[in-house]
């Protein structure tokens, strides 16, 4: 079996609900027609990513992505609003018409040039989800470099991990590659072969209240390939297949995860809880 996935490394309009619709839309006409099954998005890809105090008038998924949803499956980033009024910066997953997983962004960063936590609230849990190609696990950017959500959407089944990102451009090493490039490639490298899973990373480019979207989204295999790549910072749909035998063999080959003592770590994080907070 193999899913075909389109990464849309799109540029949104900061706030501007109707023109990302209809940028997002293109994007999965787009991969449509390039007979995909799934179209990934990057975080927050429906409003931008600095709406601050827009939050509350940029929520909601809109409808005509249930009806696409029934043509393709559909990954993207957006702002969601609870019953009691609390608003998440949430990672949408649409098949066949219907919302059928939501991650809510469990780390916010309020370090640096960052200030999330000021307009969202924080996401609790991390959970993998039954799809018709397989079982997926979500991660927000900042969630990603907080290796305990991609260690339990592994251990909760996942064989394929998604990382919707809106990360800056910052750093430079040695005057050819960003240095939050690079680390954020070495994390997509780690986990596709650490834990034996595809890794989809999706990022933006573009510029936006003083910050600069550096893109470079890529597909990484169970081994730590690169399978499909995106260029820096230029608008982009990149197409490819993942296929679950090469699932198959990086767990044959590094069998680790049927070895792995989920009781012993459960055990001794509690023991560490219980020392930090007696």
């Amino acid at each position: 079996m193999s899913i075909k996935v389109s990464l849309a490394q799109i540029k949104p309009y900061l706030g501007n609900i109707d023109k990302n619709k209809e940028l997002i839309i293109s994007y999965i006409e787009k991969a449509i027609e390039e007979g995909s099954d799934l179209v990934v998005f990057p975080e927050l890809a429906l409003t931008g990513y600095s709406v601050k105090d827009m939050v509350p008038s940029v929520a909601g998924v809109p409808q005509e992505f249930y009806e696409l949803s029934k043509k393709i499956s559909i990954l993207f980033g957006g702002v969601e609003e609870s019953e009691k009024y609390y608003f998440y910066n949430t990672a949408f997953y649409l098949e066949d018409g219907k919302l059928l997983h939501k991650h809510r962004k469990v780390y916010l960063p309020t370090y640096g040039m960052f200030d999330e936590h000021r307009y969202f609230a924080e996401g609790d849990r991390f959970r993998a989800f039954d799809t018709k190609f397989g079982r997926f696990g979500i991660l927000i950017c900042e969630d990603a470099w907080h290796s305990s959500g991609a260690y339990i959407l592994n251990q909760d089944g996942a064989d394929y991990i998604f990382i919707l990102s809106n990360s800056p451009a910052r750093g430079i090493n040695n005057g050819k590659k960003l240095t939050i490039t690079e680390s954020w490639e070495n994390i997509s490298r780690f986990y596709a072969s650490q834990l034996s899973s595809y890794v989809v990373f999706s990022q933006r480019v573009g510029y936006e209240d003083g910050l600069s979207f550096w893109g470079g989204s890529e597909v990484i295999s169970p081994m730590g390939e690169i399978e499909a790549k995106a260029s820096y910072f230029d608008e982009e749909l990149v197409s490819v297949k993942m296929k679950r035998e090469k699932i198959r063999r990086a767990r044959i080959i590094s069998p680790v995860l049927k070895t792995e003592k989920l009781d012993l770590t459960i055990r001794e994080l509690e023991r560490i809880q219980q020392e930090k907070f007696k």
